[in-house]
């Protein structure tokens, strides 16, 4: 970050990188706790975790207050304007993977009266665990404008991408294998949508880190896993 001479300018900057960390921090929390309330089938720790996004949203809330005022007042140029821009995507980012995982916590709530074989929990947990790691990461490299660890994690996404396709025909076997199957299933890939939506989010914060600290905003194509899941989707729908 650049020194202004009005110190106050730098503080106004830091409080914004300060209220997008917390809000990093609080999305985490959420998807920790959204996914172990649907592996331990918990319907107060899913309560918890849907009444905590409500907190993610009054802080995206708050940046984008600061961050109007800033621009009102200040009229940053260049860098500056930059850095307010990039932080209000970020935050939009976010407040989405707080919406997301508050979705996995309504379906926790959903079949928390439900029994499942662990085995079906499986994939949704390595889902979870690379997509929390993801996360981590690129809240790491917004922190220290790293611009090598926001690019591996925008390389990840492909590896989630295939995680999520491979849980697809796995929980559609199971809802062939037996109907009764059908009604956790739905919910649980719907669970795992969300955890892919995340990713995608995620790597989103990972283009808005590169353009912060490069200036060129990234043209290349996304990485992307197999995707068995939208062709049957679209086969479906067509």
């Amino acid at each position: 970050m650049t020194n202004h001479i009005v110190k106050s300018y730098d503080a106004e900057f830091a409080e914004l990188d300060r209220l997008t960390a917390h809000m990093g921090g609080l999305a985490e929390k959420l998807l920790a706790d959204a996914f172990a309330s649907l592996d331990r089938r918990d319907p107060n720790l899913a309560a918890i975790a849907v009444a905590s996004d409500k907190a993610i949203d009054a802080i995206e809330q708050q940046v984008q207050e600061r961050a109007i005022l800033m621009i009102a007042k200040r009229q940053p140029l260049a860098n500056d304007l930059r850095h307010i821009m990039t932080v209000l995507k970020i935050a939009g980012d976010l407040e989405r993977i707080g919406d997301l995982a508050k979705n996995i916590a309504k379906r926790a709530l959903a079949v928390a009266g439900e029994s499942h074989p662990k085995p079906l929990m499986n994939g949704l947990r390595h889902m979870t665990e690379l997509a929390m790691r993801q996360l981590k990461d690129v809240l790491d490299a917004l922190s220290t404008r790293d611009a090598v660890k926001a690019r591996e994690v925008w390389h990840s996404d492909a590896g989630l991408d295939a995680l999520y396709n491979s849980v697809f025909r796995e929980l559609l076997t199971y809802m062939m294998e037996d109907p009764r199957n059908i009604g956790l299933c739905a919910h649980l890939l719907f669970g795992a949508k969300n955890i892919e939506r995340i990713g995608d989010h995620t790597t989103n914060i990972a283009e808005n880190v590169l353009y912060l600290v490069e200036g060129v905003a990234m043209t290349d194509e996304r990485p992307k896993g197999d995707d068995t899941s939208s062709m049957i989707m679209t086969k479906q729908s067509g």
